[in-house]
């Protein structure tokens, strides 16, 4: 499973980008309006840090004015992949803009049937938002196995399954045992998959030990 970072702040990006556990990153304008930079240039300099795919979301809600923003994204550099949302404007420049062969994300999806729409039109990723069908009581994750199944039973379509809205460590488990290609992870909640009580607990055990021996490696 390939791990993105939802984020648009730079400093988190580089010191986890430094793990080599950062394969992407997915940005929103909310995102980048919380940093308080000029949204170009911030997109331009994370594309810098970070080979992979970065999602830069398009602002227009109409086809003709997406498709324009769309192409002045993807110019910021080779690694963008423009983001729109799964309306029928979006469908229509998600398909042309990925025969331009440009990487498109489709986001804000909240269906099975939303998503085949997304992989028929060429999307180079799907973001169902997992999170917030939780929020409603609906189970996310039935979402993400209900879009792995519909995938899987069509060799043509290649669409990658990038789940977001994730809220806690457990929602990448259950992403990955179903078989999602992403994750789109905020820093805390990537960080948190490394954390365990025990692990704590074992280590401190081994220092203490090793703190009566009276020696050094070094």
């Amino acid at each position: 499973m390939k791990f993105f970072i939802d984020t648009a702040d730079i400093a988190e990006i580089r010191d986890l980008a430094a793990t080599g556990m950062v394969d992407g990153v997915t940005t929103n304008p909310s995102l980048v309006a919380k940093t308080g930079r000029n949204f170009l240039e911030a997109i331009a300099e994370i594309c810098e840090v970070v080979p992979g795919p970065v999602s830069a979301e398009v602002t227009a809600t109409d086809f003709a004015t997406m498709l324009t923003e769309g192409r002045k994204l993807a110019k910021i550099a080779s690694n963008i992949a423009v983001k729109v949302p799964l309306t029928w404007d979006g469908l229509k420049a998600c398909k042309a803009l990925s025969d331009d062969g440009i990487m498109v994300n489709v986001t804000l999806c909240f269906s099975p049937s939303q998503a085949l729409l997304a992989a028929k039109a060429g999307a180079s990723f799907i973001s169902p938002f997992v999170g917030r069908l939780d929020d409603i009581s609906i189970d996310g994750m039935d979402l993400i196995a209900e879009i792995r199944q519909i995938y899987d039973n069509y060799e043509t379509l290649a669409t990658e399954i990038l789940v977001a809205s994730i809220r806690h460590p457990r929602h990448v488990v259950d992403s990955a045992k179903m078989g999602a290609d992403v994750a789109t992870l905020p820093p805390n909640v990537l960080r948190a998959l490394a954390n365990h009580p025990l692990t704590d607990k074992g280590l401190d055990a081994f220092l203490k030990d090793w703190a009566k021996t009276g020696q050094s490696i070094l």
